[in-house]
């Protein structure tokens, strides 16, 4: 292990090799191993890089936080946008001397948008890339032309814990795959005697319970749900059920208020525990500082393309053999955790191996009507799944239906303002339209609801 500490810290040099001589490598690092914090500041300094900027990035908006935050006392700076930085939608903490800026996955394609060269850009670095979102696939697909046609020195590095090295590699003309061998604690894994019946909330919080009085002094304990209405309902279940008087409960999900998410995964005050109930956000690049007991819902809510309303909506699903064994990982950061699954042995033998790519069953419109603004067809860039056939068919006829491309599948100019304006492409013509009949307002209003959250389900569950 390296002078810091972090077990990555054992293969930067053979990290550094790689990407000085083929431009390309592919990191494979347990959870724990340093790989989100410590590979971009290690490679500051490297002679390849020459003084060049280091885009990451990553999968969620509070991950991107947490990371740059992280960096940034790593360094003994008082705050992002110094040398660290982060964009996100809506939010952006740079300055003239950021030199690592981190990044939620979308907004590398709107970069590479307006500037194909990305200019000044030393490095592009794919974390957490298994959890293959769009933006991720499309961001990496972009990433690999603008080198070919503009950046042929622009290096790309991808990262994760549970990633299938060997098509990437092979994607990025068999870049070299450098493994660390991380660090990790034994986490011992508890299943239940029977499957669960009925709702989850319940019987999740009697789990939360009874762990925090056979497991106590082990630490913390996060809770993984579904979604925000499973952690609002099992949350009202445990305050009614009386938590013992050292133990702070926390909600951590995406649309919570910043102030909320940052005391869920501050450590805990001297003396105290706490119980954090989350939602996948908390699966992967980001510590919970202090956990040491998982419990996991075994459900989780993915993104699913409804034909019928041409938009897509959430659904609860099983937990796939990946997530779940991230999720137990999350207890083995810091020491010997233990893990309670709120599924049996054998329903254990019948778990998805991994979620299919986004792209295999997401809408592609917004996919296509980026690929025209950057000029280029689907079967033009290099994918380590090429988007269906026949959805990018669906997405370009609506695309020519709603006046972004015309009949030969050119750009049109309302499809180059649709494009600028960040959402749906559905929703886009809506505002321009709107606009145009003079309920400019009302359609901002309408495309917010919409935009936001599934306004056809409450709760993540159809009314």
């Amino acid at each position: 292990m390296g002078k810091g500490g972090l077990p990555v810290e054992d293969v930067l040099d053979e990290l550094d090799r790689a990407l000085s001589q083929t431009g390309s490598a592919v990191l494979v690092a347990p959870p724990g191993a340093g790989k989100t914090t410590f590979v971009p500041l290690a490679l500051l300094d490297t002679e390849w890089l020459g003084g060049q900027k280091i885009l990451m990035l990553e999968p969620r908006r509070l991950a991107t936080r947490a990371a740059a935050r992280r960096m940034a006392s790593i360094l003994g700076e008082p705050d992002v946008g110094g040398t660290v930085g982060y964009r996100i939608r809506m939010d952006t903490r740079v300055g003239p001397d950021t030199r690592v800026e981190v990044m939620t996955e979308g907004v590398l394609t709107r970069m590479l948008l307006d500037d194909p060269a990305l200019s000044s850009v030393g490095v592009v670095i794919f974390d957490e890339f298994h959890e293959r979102s769009l933006h991720a696939d499309l961001g990496l697909a972009l990433t690999c032309q603008a080198r070919q046609l503009f950046r042929p020195d622009l290096r790309i590095l991808v990262m994760s814990a549970t990633l299938e090295a060997a098509p990437v590699s092979a994607l990025l003309d068999e870049a070299p795959v450098v493994r660390s061998e991380g660090r990790t604690y034994p986490v011992e894994t508890r299943w239940l005697s029977k499957p669960v019946d009925g709702p989850i909330e319940g019987p999740v919080a009697s789990e939360v319970a009874d762990a925090l009085h056979t497991d106590e002094g082990r630490g913390d304990v996060l809770v993984f749900l579904p979604g925000a209405g499973e952690i609002r309902r099992t949350a009202e279940r445990l305050e009614a059920m009386g938590l013992p008087p050292d133990v702070d409960l926390h909600r951590l999900f995406g649309n919570l208020g910043r102030a909320e998410q940052d005391r869920a995964i501050a450590p805990s005050a001297a003396g105290r525990r706490k119980v954090v109930l989350a939602t996948s956000i908390a699966e992967t690049s980001l510590t919970i500082e202090g956990v040491r007991v998982v419990v996991d819902s075994g459900l989780m809510r993915v993104p699913r393309f409804d034909p019928g309303s041409g938009m897509t909506r959430l659904s609860t699903v099983t937990v796939t053999r990946d997530s779940a064994d991230q999720r137990r990982g999350r207890a083995g950061r810091t020491g010997p955790g233990v893990c309670h699954r709120m599924w049996t042995r054998q329903e254990d033998l019948g778990l998805i191996p991994a979620r299919r790519p986004e792209i295999a069953e997401a809408d592609l419109t917004p996919l296509l009507l980026d690929l025209a603004v950057w000029g280029a067809g689907a079967d033009e860039l290099q994918w380590l799944t090429p988007p269906p056939s026949a959805a990018a068919a669906q997405a370009t006829e609506l695309l020519v239906g709603l006046g972004a491309l015309d009949n030969d599948g050119a750009l049109t100019d309302q499809g180059r303002t649709m494009a600028g304006l960040a959402v749906h492409p559905r929703l886009a013509a809506m505002l321009l339209r709107g606009r145009e009949a003079g309920h400019g307002a009302l359609a901002c209003d309408i495309a917010a609801l919409l935009g936001d959250r599934d306004v056809l389900t409450v709760d993540g569950r159809a009314p």
